[in-house]
This record gives structure tokens, sequence and C-alpha cells, in this order.
């Protein structure tokens, strides 16, 4: 059980999908095959859309289709969070009503990239979404991706005005970053770097926004719920060693090519299509990632 933080009801592991591609076309089949493997293996939540999406090559259509199929297979049954973040306001705001319209429980708005904003920028850029539309936001640093870095006492100015600003995925790996949004902002704060899960929910942190969590998914959740204050920190200890080489080859080239390449071989249905100006793994990264995953026991 995820103890509740008042203002976050997005707790939890929250698996962040690939968008499946077949033959340069979204593959909505694969999709809704992706949402019911995660609702059968304890995933609290989804984000589509997002950076392991690969958001910035869709169009406006199937951004629309990604989150109408997810929307209609998850049927409450796990939250959905829509990535609509780009590098324009206006933009994400058009993105964050279709979202909406769509029927997806919260909006998750990335720093806006290769603009470089300021952090009057940001908050200025954050604060039209938020008056633009009433549910819940997250808000997404993530400044190896982006070229900026949203700081804490920007996120808690943003916060203090709207209180549907609900939580911020943080994925600076940063101890003392988590501390100081755990300090000074109203916001529930998501872990956003998979290596720094148990590290920042053990200091007060509500969940985790992962890729890790597409190809073991039962044990990331269990991560999340034995790194909480007072809970199994040893099991806690445990998962961390077991999942660090995973997530060390799952990042071996760009995400989210190398969870693509792990779920083509888990998933029937899923391949390991990217768009350009991604490519597939070179083969040696693939056999390295493979050999990784049938050591831990994920493959045959």
């Amino acid at each position: 059980m995820i103890v509740s933080h008042g203002r976050c009801t997005f707790q939890g592991s929250i698996v962040a999908l690939p968008t499946p591609f077949r033959d340069g076309r979204i593959d909505l089949p694969a999709l809704h095959a992706l949402v019911d493997f995660h609702i059968e293996r304890s995933t609290d939540g989804l984000v589509v859309c997002g950076t392991t999406g690969e958001a910035p090559t869709l169009v406006d259509w199937e951004r629309r289709a990604i989150v109408e199929a997810t929307v209609g297979r998850a049927r409450g049954r796990v939250s959905v969070i829509a990535g609509v973040g780009t590098n324009d306001t206006r933009s994400t705001i058009v993105h964050a009503k279709a979202a909406l319209e769509l029927g997806v429980d919260g909006l998750l708005v990335v720093t806006p990239y290769y603009n470089r904003p300021t952090q009057r920028g940001l908050d200025a850029h954050f604060s039209a979404v938020a008056e633009a539309v009433a549910a819940p936001i997250v808000l997404y640093n993530v400044p190896s991706r982006t070229g900026c870095d949203l700081q804490p006492e920007t996120v808690a100015a943003i916060a203090a005005r709207f209180t549907h600003v609900v939580a911020v995925k943080e994925a600076l790996p940063s101890v003392e970053r988590a501390k100081a949004l755990l300090a000074e902002t109203p916001c529930g704060l998501l872990a956003g770097d998979d290596a720094s899960i148990a590290d920042f929910v053990s200091l007060g942190a509500v969940g985790a926004v992962n890729v890790i969590g597409n190809v073991a998914p039962e044990k990331v959740a269990e991560l999340v719920r034995c790194s909480m204050p007072g809970r199994d920190s040893r099991r806690a200890a445990e998962l961390v060693e077991w999942l660090a080489p995973i997530i060390r080859d799952l990042y071996i080239e760009t995400n989210p090519a190398p969870v693509k390449a792990a779920l083509a071989h888990l998933l029937p249905m899923v391949r390991d299509d990217v768009r350009l100006p991604l490519v597939t793994m070179t083969a040696a990264n693939q056999k390295k990632l493979t050999d990784t995953l049938r050591s831990a026991g994920i493959l045959e």
C-alpha cells in the first residue's frame, strides 16, 4: 500500500511506455498488449507520449490516437498520464486540452527544450499551461534532454499559485535536489532517474516515472513500496542490486531503442522499431542487453 500524499494521487511505479511502431506507423494492437502487460503485473500508472514514447516524432493525430487507445484499454484500472510538453507554450496547451478531452487522468509537462528559457520563462510557461487547464499537472525536469534545469524555488512558486500542479518528475540523479524539492515545495516528488528510485523514495518521494518497469514491472513496483520510510530497506537493497545491470544496459544507447529491443523479446507483438533520428541498437549492444536480461532471468 502506498502512503497518500495530499496533493498527488499519482504514486507507486508509473511506467513510461514506448510508442510501438510497425513499418513506420503507430501500432495500436501492440500498444494494447503493453497496457494489458502492465495491468497484469502491478504497475500503478502509465505515461504515454513522453520521452520514452518518442513524442517529438509524433504528429498531432498520432498523439490523439495513442492517448485514446491507452485510456480506452486501461478503462480506469491504472492512471494514464499524457505527455503534452513541447518547446512552444501554445502547442503545449493545445496538446493538453486534446488529451483531457480523451479522458486522461493527468498531464506530464516537460521543460521546453532547445529554447533554454530562464527560470522566469519556465515560470511563465508552466503558469500559462496551468491557467489553461484545471487537470492534475506533473512538471517534468530532465536537463540532460532539454538543456534547462527547473529549480526547486521555481517549482515552489508555480505550485503555490496552482494547486493542480500536483507533482514534479525530477530526472536529475541528485539526492540534494530531491531533498530540496521535498523541503521547499508542496508537490509530490516522482523519481525520474531509474537508478535513483530507491534513494528518492526513501527520502519521501511518492513514486517513480520509470523506464525499467517496462521489462521488470513487478520488481519495480515492489522496489517503490519497499523503499518507503519504515518499510523493508533490506529487500529494497536487494532489488537495487538486481536491477542495476539491467538499468545500465537499458541506457547503453539512447532511450527508447534499448527498451524496445528488450520488449521485442518479451512481447511478440512489439517490434524494436524507432523513428529517425533514432536508430535501432547495434548488434553488439543488443547482445549485451539480451545477455544481461537472461542473466537476470527475464529472458529464457
